[in-house]
């Protein structure tokens, strides 16, 4: 890897982590449109972790008062609020992305990077986003989570790890389906991906700075400015994202996957560029 190519890929994954177009789609997709190679599925989690570090400035206030609220209402049924409540809803919701994470690690880093999958992953989930959006009635804000709520968010989560679908286009999909508002659905996508992407990042270290004789091989300081530049511009995508969400809805994000995926399934069919 080059330096021109960790800045270009750190770049890509601030801009995308957040929009519900699918980061990894975007990651795996420029490498070999611009590269003609893969930069890794390992990369891609590490340079993830500059990401979540926004996430972790942006709702710092939040994520604060959810963690002494936490800790405060184990001990006092008096302090079990909101705050405490949020703090269980986002254990819930990261069990089932942990666990299909870890058991489904190498269909992950292999088969899923094929740029078949992703191109159609694109395109079908542009309409889930479409439906999600038809059936929404946003009667509730965050205030009026429900554990229903977290658990099936959760479930909505893991498919995220199929290149293509988007995190949070999948979850805040789960949330509009379950009746809450697009904004809360989207701040509850945020707080529940804090843990799975954090973990995910920190276990793919090992991998990133030792990878496999196949794909782009990036150094260490290669690795940290690109991790670096995904939390700069991660930071100001999650501002602009929250307003907008606040007043359009995610069909916008739904044509743009269906323009791109059609590209890039007209680039497999003609042999421009290769899937694997």
């Amino acid at each position: 890897m080059t330096w021109m190519q960790s800045i270009v890929l750190g770049a890509v994954q601030g801009l995308t982590e957040f929009l519900p177009i699918s980061s990894s789609a975007h990651m795996r997709i420029v490498s070999q449109l611009w590269f003609h190679d893969d930069a890794g599925a390992s990369f891609t989690a590490v340079s993830q972790l500059g990401t979540e570090l926004a996430v972790l400035l942006y709702f710092a206030k939040d994520i604060w008062r959810i963690i002494v609220a936490w800790f405060a209402g184990l001990t006092n049924k008096e302090r079990r609020g909101l705050d405490y409540r949020v703090g269980w809803y986002v254990i819930l919701a990261t069990i089932p992305i942990v666990i299909l994470g870890f058991v489904f690690t190498d269909q992950i880093r292999t088969a899923g990077r094929n740029l078949w999958l992703i191109s159609i992953m694109l395109i079908v989930f542009s309409f889930v986003f479409l439906a999600a959006e038809a059936y929404a009635t946003q009667r509730r804000g965050l205030e009026k989570l429900t554990t229903r709520d977290a658990i099936v968010m959760g479930v909505a989560q893991c498919l995220a790890l199929i290149p293509g679908v988007s995190r949070s286009g999948a979850t805040a999909s789960a949330g509009l389906f379950c009746g809450l508002n697009r904004e809360a659905a989207f701040r509850f996508s945020f707080l529940i991906a804090i843990p799975a992407v954090l973990g995910s990042g920190l276990y793919s270290l090992k991998d990133a700075f030792s990878p496999s004789s196949d794909g782009l091989q990036a150094s260490g300081g290669q690795i940290v400015l690109a991790t670096v530049i995904a939390f700069v511009l991660g930071y100001a995508s999650i501002a602009w994202l929250l307003k907008f969400v606040s007043h359009h809805s995610m069909d916008w994000f739904a044509l743009y996957r269906v323009l791109l995926g059609s590209a890039v399934l007209g680039l497999l069919i003609t042999g421009t560029v290769a899937a694997t």
